[in-house]
């Protein structure tokens, strides 16, 4: 654990070093506003009431998972991964007393506490955006509700994400990563349209599954099978990429 625990603090200094975080703080900051300005707007102009308090973070939340969230998930998982191996940095993290799979876990630990860190930080301007132009439809019923569709949305995000850090253990280059895994969002999405029966099993159809958690009628079996799905392929997704970071000749 005392090498796992140095590994993971090594990546996350590193990662807060990078300008992807900034970079992810001010579009998520834009997006916020750009929706909250969309929304008084129309209230204002038209005098129609779009959403209200609570629910303004959910519509948020609709945007950035199939937009924002997941292409700063593909850039960071390619960083660590693509980014340190051309950059020769990745020999000078192995050589400290630290096993592949202490470096491996930390690189995805991190992965993952940047997605979460993400959610957190939009839930919490989307909402007090939310409270700030609309308090009169404020209820704590419906901040439960934001709480947990945000925090739900992090599971289907981080499976896909495994996808990349696996891609970017297949393949070399960063760019062909990118690329490929922007394909493989696609790719998923019109498979999960077109086979609509089996869309479950395409880890970017989840990406609005807390609707199955926060709708008046819960479909249990439906939600328990999505968990299972999501489970065994982040298993499977982990082990293979951590064999393939293992077997790699750095």
């Amino acid at each position: 654990m005392a090498g796992f625990k140095a590994a993971f603090m090594n990546e996350a200094v590193k990662l807060l070093k990078k300008k992807k975080m900034m970079a992810a703080a001010i579009l998520s900051i834009l997006a916020v506003m750009i929706g909250q300005i969309a929304v008084t707007t129309i209230k204002h102009g038209l005098g129609l009431r779009v959403v209200g308090s609570v629910e303004f973070p959910i519509v948020v939340l609709s945007f950035i998972a199939y937009t924002l969230l997941p292409l700063f998930a593909i850039f960071v998982a390619i960083d660590m991964f693509n980014g340190e191996s051309s950059s020769n940095t990745m020999k000078i993290t192995l050589l400290r007393p630290v096993s592949r799979f202490g470096v491996f876990s930390a690189k995805v630990l991190n992965l993952a506490l940047f997605i979460a860190g993400n959610l957190l930080f939009v839930m919490v301007l989307s909402l007090l955006a939310g409270f700030i132009f609309n308090p009169s439809s404020a209820s704590l019923l419906g901040i439960v509700k934001v709480i947990v569709s945000y925090g739900l949305t992090f599971f289907p995000v981080f499976v896909f994400a495994l996808i990349v850090v696996l891609l970017s253990n297949v393949i070399q280059g960063g760019l062909a990563v990118f690329f490929l895994s922007i394909l493989v969002f696609i790719g998923f999405n019109f498979l999960g349209i077109v086979f609509s029966s089996y869309s479950s099993f395409f880890i970017t159809s989840m990406f609005d599954w807390y609707t199955l958690w926060i709708s008046e009628s819960i479909n249990v079996f439906k939600i328990f099978r999505q968990i299972l799905i999501m489970s065994g392929c982040g298993i499977m997704l982990f082990t293979t990429g951590y064999y393939l970071f293992d077997s790699k000749d750095i």
